[in-house]
């Protein structure tokens, strides 16, 4: 089982560095636009903060997600861009202070949580471990949006792993999720952590894999760069096809980013 108290620690930190870009922003930065088309450097963290609220509701009161979903199946196709528009509208300052307290709160919540104790989700139900490392990734592939609308480049830290195994553990529901039927074999994911550590998931003699930099098949996972602009190597057909469709977030397939020299 995870160690819940480190993987809370991570997200608290990735949480942290993201704060730390936003935070000295006068308000006027906070209408910059980011990569993601129509969102500005506000829709991102009025995002994050709906999302957080949705998951501390999801991790302390079932019944009354229960009704929420049932309002997300009602509304209209935008319901998520909406909470989004709606945080943007915020004052920066009160923004900002929701979404640190709305972060606080949730891991405070999730804290709480049996560890094999499903928790509801838009989706199917997560363990606790997994709302914890989908909230992290989350967190992680919005920074990269900001820090992308500032000019920043963020160095990387062992928290990708987080965001990896995820995006390795997505790979069926990725395929499913475009239509199309996934491998019946295991991949060997092969990626090299910030520090030249290797991290690996499954069997060392699968005749398919993928191998590269950890960043770089998050960028890939979370669809924050186009495939052409990373140094990811697919070894067989179906690897080749994945890094494709790879998607490490719940939900329809995203566009994507277009290639930086297309």
């Amino acid at each position: 089982m995870p160690d819940m108290q480190a993987l809370l620690a991570d997200l608290a930190a990735e949480g942290a560095s993201l704060d730390a870009l936003v935070a000295p922003l006068p308000a006027a930065r906070w209408a910059d636009a980011t990569p993601a088309e129509g969102w500005t450097i506000a829709h991102q963290i009025a995002h994050l903060a709906w999302t957080d609220a949705q998951a501390t509701v999801a991790a302390t009161d079932p019944a009354a997600f229960a009704k929420l979903v049932e309002q997300a199946l009602a509304a209209p196709d935008d319901y998520v861009e909406a909470g989004a528009r709606e945080g943007a509208a915020e004052d920066p300052a009160r923004l900002l202070a929701r979404w640190r307290d709305g972060r606080h709160r949730m891991a405070a919540a999730l804290a709480t949580v049996p560890s094999r104790h499903p928790i509801p989700w838009f989706g199917p139900p997560m363990s606790v471990a997994s709302m914890a490392t989908a909230r992290l990734m989350e967190t992680w592939a919005h920074g990269e949006d900001v820090a992308d609308a500032l000019g920043v480049r963020r160095t990387p830290t062992h928290r990708l792993r987080h965001v990896a195994h995820i995006g390795v553990r997505a790979r069926d529901f990725a395929f499913r999720n475009r239509g199309l039927e996934p491998p019946a074999d295991a991949f060997h994911v092969v990626l090299e952590g910030p520090g030249g550590e290797e991290w690996t998931w499954g069997p060392a003699d699968a005749a398919q894999s993928v191998t590269g930099p950890a960043l770089d098949f998050c960028l890939l996972a979370t669809q924050r760069r186009h495939r052409d602009d990373l140094a990811l190597t697919a070894v067989g057909t179906d690897a080749d096809r994945w890094l494709d469709v790879a998607q490490a977030f719940a939900g329809p397939p995203g566009p994507g980013r277009a290639p930086a020299n297309p």
